[in-house]
């Protein structure tokens, strides 16, 4: 049975799982390099240490699996407009895939999670940013331009031209927090959600803005394309509150718009923040034929 070491590139950390056949085995969690020199090291240091068959990658940016190129734009932007894929090919003795990190979270749910055996769904995969991907009779649904699902782009204010990405990520929503409280402290997102939880005003003036945009996301997604389910991935799914917090919000939105019959469900990716991992092995084993 081939050991398939999947990676998930985030543009905070990057974490690692080793696929044994059968289940996926926890790995490490760096902080993400500065480089693609020291990105490259990490990778090449990990599969010739756990002695891997295959590398599968999930990243962010627009990913193209038969060029092995990442296009469009991602907190990371070294991994971009270069063959990536060929370049790591030639430093090691084993296959590499490659796929979008929302993909690979709606390939996971398709495979083994909430999605299977439903007709559509949509993914949002939050965290730096948003990434998404759509799914509809079991396939994913790329686009003509490879930008199908790609719900983070999406402008969120006429005035900044912010996007869904940049006014939605926890990680940005938690800069912004830290700088508004000016104590000296870099707050991150779980920390700003835990003192909303404890009460504070401003964390939960924070989170709240949050919920929002997050809510007016979905709504435009779910008027879009009528995706009969919405699966939350990413690190911010570990809050208790948030399908019910969405769910409410969402509801109030189509109620206020006339679109109140609109039938939906939210819910976690079964494997919350695994599912890039999983995702990344399903791809593999598609492009390799494990």
């Amino acid at each position: 049975m081939k050991k398939i070491l999947a990676v998930d590139i985030g543009g905070t950390a990057i974490k690692s799982g080793v696929w044994n056949g059968y289940e996926l085995i926890a790995g490490e969690t760096i902080v993400t390099p500065k480089t693609w020199q020291e990105m490259k090291k990490v990778l090449i240091d990990w599969v010739n240490k756990l002695k891997i068959d295959g590398l599968a990658l999930s990243c962010p940016g627009t990913v193209n699996v038969e060029t092995g190129i990442i296009t469009g734009t991602s907190a990371i932007p070294y991994i971009h407009h270069f063959p990536i894929k060929e370049e790591l090919s030639k430093v090691l003795p084993c296959a590499v895939s490659l796929q979008n990190d929302a993909n690979c979270a709606a390939l996971a749910e398709l495979w083994l999670g909430n999605a299977q055996n439903k007709a559509s769904a949509a993914f949002l995969i939050i965290g730096s940013g948003i990434g998404g991907a759509y799914v509809n009779n079991g396939k994913l649904q790329t686009g003509e331009n490879l930008f199908g699902g790609e719900f983070g782009y999406q402008i969120m204010d006429s005035e900044s031209l912010a996007t869904f990405s940049e006014s939605a990520s926890p990680v940005t929503v938690a800069r912004l927090f830290s700088s508004e409280m000016a104590d000296g402290i870099e707050y991150t997102g779980q920390e700003m959600f835990s003192l909303a939880a404890e009460g504070h005003p401003l964390a939960k003036k924070m989170t709240d803005r949050l919920y929002q945009v997050l809510s007016i996301g979905i709504y435009n997604i779910l008027l879009s394309i009528d995706p009969g389910l919405i699966l939350i991935g990413g690190a911010i799914s570990q809050q208790t509150e948030l399908i019910t917090e969405l769910k409410q919000r969402v509801d109030r939105l189509l109620y206020e718009k006339g679109a109140q019959e609109m039938c939906y469900q939210i819910k976690k990716c079964k494997f919350l923040n695994k599912s890039n991992l999983i995702g990344a092995i399903q791809q593999f084993q598609i492009e390799n034929g494990v």
